[in-house]
């Protein structure tokens, strides 16, 4: 307590003492076309900002002589002198062309697309950066539902967007895969504080442009690391929070030298012991960038990644367990000879993943450009595990006589081990004039994973060093080509067409647990066609229509539990966006038509992962609307909402020993409402205040409907403070951010499990949860020099 108060103390000193300078405030747009994104720096300085939503931006700067520059793609370089506020308002379409980053260009969109999109800045991601992980950074965006399974939004994380979960959003760094190529899934857990390295990202919702890597069935998210810096720069940053929740990141860049070069890089280390008992995660991880920027060439090389130790929390706990103590976990837990409850220390996934890159652009005149990425991922680790009471047969470890009796069972520790490479290369060129935009290129990448699981110790039985009781091993290559382009028909309306051929092959050969053979040969090759409009109406209101189709080949865990089909989805979206001087509008109406989706059927394998099941025929249909509306330059509110329905034609599934069709069912885990606010409001310089809401309608845990898995709405509120101190003593900024999260301290369930199981004929069901953290906080203080 007294920590927090001499923080909150200090805080207010520094408020008091700021320094006093000028606002160069504007927007930035394209015509009348407000710009998000845009970069807006002071040349020589390491001070820069990004346009809002909205276009606009603000700087403050002492009393002088500046060079502003406007990058978009395009730079616009803009003296100012300085001894006043002023405003400053900028048009890009006479702006240069210039070369920066450019190596998205393949998969991201603008308003100009007839996509569905949502942009996340640096600026938005500092505001709440203190350790949570990106998940929980992107709550507030439109269609997405988040859930920890440590309860506070650090350790084992996940998102999904539409009502379709992680392994069908389909996320790239830098234009490169990052999905995980045999499971499809993104674990944000092993790359800890990674937000502290993004540029920004951009959410396409729906199937989106073609992208490299595995196809996206929900969404695709676009994420862009750090840009080369012009001056030198250092930071470190701490931030401290519940349940023993700290955070440690240090950063550094040259700034460019010799005219052509720059270096930066961060080291991070998070801990938390989590809501959940015992579900601490220990993150450590890095990233290193070097640049060389020369007139038409700009080559980067990096290195990202780190190590998690996180104590196991995907048990879940039933009803009772919730009311009785929500925060309990049963993971590692087992009777000791006297009969007493413990838990094993180490029931933890232990793991670590090393990526690097290699991006190189070059822009050739006359409207062409080429990008070619070359990456390679190592990853190695396991779940360690205390079973009890298991049958040695089953681990291939003979029985054994003690007192005169047969022992055919034991306590065990085990681990299941991954060491898996992925490794290819991605290429596109490009070609733009007045009137055309064109983009071809591909990808091939490939992948090689060993599976195997290792019995380490032996509490009655005797012990035989790290015994290997299954082991398997799997390759899996893509290859894909794609080429769109967009063609403007008049000033008013212009076409879009995107084709994308893209092949796959799925090798696995081994044994699973219990000696049962696994042994995978599937081949798929997809042909993903999209096409659209946008029409514009004027220079702030614009219609567009998108179709695409999009296919999706199983992944593991699917040929684990049974013979998969692919996924097919035809998605059209339909949407309109304005902008205004006070007002930014996006609306847009979906509908994701599918033919044998995979969809959770609330059951979980042994190492906590969702089980899906092909559904036949299925539809997404939805509205989604977000907006941007400023009241005032101190006073913002961004309200978003998506009411959907989400239907399975016709679910089938065994029940009391018989196969019964239960008709027209919601799809598992898909909330007819989603909807957020966020308002902000800035009652001096420097100094940001938000309320941010969340909430998320009712859902079925199953396809069944059944009552027993319906998981509650629930509705929570989160306060985000943020002050900048600008020139302050000894450094060139102090901020000072705070986060109380779930301030009303909301008893809400986000995720969980649904299971059934027969006895004598006759079905049960019962449901496991994951609570999610009551009133929390995070408070974090970052020095720049």
């Amino acid at each position: 307590m007294k920590n927090i108060f001499f923080f909150f103390s200090f805080f207010l000193a520094a408020l008091g003492g700021f320094s006093q300078e000028f606002q160069v405030t504007g927007t930035v747009t394209r015509g009348e076309i407000p710009i998000e994104g845009a970069l807006v720096q002071v040349e020589g300085r390491s001070r820069y900002t990004q346009t809002s939503a909205e276009g606009r931006y603000s700087l403050s700067l002492e009393k002088g002589t500046y060079n502003l520059i406007f990058s978009y793609g395009n730079k616009k370089r803009l003296r100012v002198d300085l001894s006043e506020d002023m405003v400053l308002n900028v048009d890009m379409n006479d702006a240069e062309e210039v070369l920066d980053e450019v190596f998205l260009s393949a998969v991201r969109v603008t308003a100009s697309s007839p996509i569905t999109y949502s942009n996340l800045s640096n600026e938005e991601i500092e505001d709440r950066n203190l350790g949570q992980d990106i998940p929980s950074l992107m709550q507030y965006m439109p269609s997405v539902v988040t859930t920890s399974d440590a309860g506070a939004g650090i350790g084992y994380s996940s998102i999904r967007v539409r009502g379709t979960e992680a392994r069908g959003i389909n996320v790239t760094i830098n234009g490169i895969p990052y999905n995980d190529a045999e499971s499809q899934g993104t674990f944000w857990v092993n790359l800890g504080d990674f937000a502290s390295s993004v540029e920004d990202l951009q959410l396409q919702r729906g199937v989106g442009t073609s992208t490299n890597g595995a196809g996206a069935f929900g969404a695709s998210l676009n994420i862009l690391t750090d840009r080369y810096n012009y001056e030198p720069s250092a930071e470190i940053a701490n931030s401290f929070g519940s349940y023993n929740t700290r955070k440690h990141t240090v950063k550094f860049s040259t700034g460019l030298f010799d005219d052509h070069w720059e270096f930066n890089g961060r080291a991070s280390v998070i801990k938390s012991d989590g809501y959940i008992d015992r579900a601490s995660t220990d993150l450590k991880s890095y990233f290193f960038q070097g640049s060389y920027v020369g007139e038409t060439t700009l080559i980067k090389a990096l290195t990202f990644g780190g190590s998690e130790v996180t104590y196991q929390a995907w048990d879940g706990i039933d009803a009772d367990q919730l009311e009785e103590d929500r925060r309990f976990n049963p993971a590692g837990a087992y009777e000791d000879d006297e009969g007493n409850l413990q838990f094993y220390d180490n029931h933890v996934d232990d793991y670590k993943q090393d990526h690097f890159q290699l991006l190189w652009n070059e822009r050739y005149g006359n409207g062409w450009s080429s990008n070619i990425a070359l990456h390679y991922t190592y990853g190695r680790g396991f779940y360690e595990s205390y079973r009890a009471g298991e049958d040695l047969a089953e681990y291939n470890l003979p029985a054994f006589t003690a007192n005169g009796e047969e022992v055919t069972e034991s306590d065990l520790v085990t681990q299941k081990w991954l060491v898996n490479d992925f490794y290819g290369t991605t290429f596109n060129l490009e070609y733009e004039n007045e009137k055309l935009e064109i983009i071809t290129g591909g990808a091939w990448n490939n992948y090689e994973g060993d599976h195997f699981g290792e019995v380490i110790f032996t509490r009655f039985a005797p012990s035989l060093p790290m015994h290997r009781y299954y082991h398997n091993q799997a390759s899996k290559s893509d290859f894909s080509l794609f080429g769109k382009a967009t063609y403007a028909v008049s000033k008013d309306l212009s076409l879009y067409g995107d084709l994308q051929l893209r092949t796959i092959n799925y090798e696995v050969n081994g044994f699973e647990e219990e000696n049962v053979p696994f042994i995978i040969d599937d081949a798929h090759t997809f042909f993903n066609p999209k096409a659209g409009f946008t029409y514009s109406f004027s220079e702030a209101s614009r219609l567009y229509f998108s179709f695409a189709r999009a296919h999706r080949e199983p992944n593991r865990s699917d040929y684990e539990a049974g013979n998969p089909e692919p996924e097919e989805l035809n998605d059209y979206e339909l949407g309109w966006r304005l902008r205004s001087g006070i007002l930014q509008l996006n609306s847009n109406l979906y509908f994701m038509d599918y033919h044998n989706q995979l969809v959770l059927t609330g059951e979980l394998n042994d190492v906590g992962a969702p089980i899906r099941r092909n559904s036949g025929n299925s539809y997404r249909l939805g509205l989604e609307l977000d907006a941007v509306v400023r009241f005032h330059q101190k006073f913002s509110w961004r309200p978003n909402v998506a009411i959907s329905r989400n239907k399975n034609d016709e679910w089938f599934a065994t029940w009391d020993g018989e196969l019964r069709s239960f008709g027209k069912t919601d799809i598992s885990y898909s909330p007819e409402i989603i909807a957020g606010n966020i308002f902000e409001y800035r009652p001096v310089e420097g100094l940001e205040i938000k309320f941010l809401t969340k909430y998320v309608g009712e859902q079925y845990m199953s396809n069944l409907e059944n009552e027993a898995s319906l998981l509650e709405s629930y509705f929570v509120n989160d306060l985000n403070f943020q002050y900048t101190w600008r020139k302050a003593p000894l450094f060139e900024e102090v901020v000072f951010t705070g986060l109380i999260n779930n301030i009303f301290s909301e008893e809400y369930v986000s995720n969980g499990y649904y299971y059934t199981y027969d006895w004598d004929g006759v079905t049960y069901d019962g449901a496991g949860y994951y609570p999610q953290a009551t009133r929390n906080f995070l408070v974090g203080m970052t020095l720049r020099f």
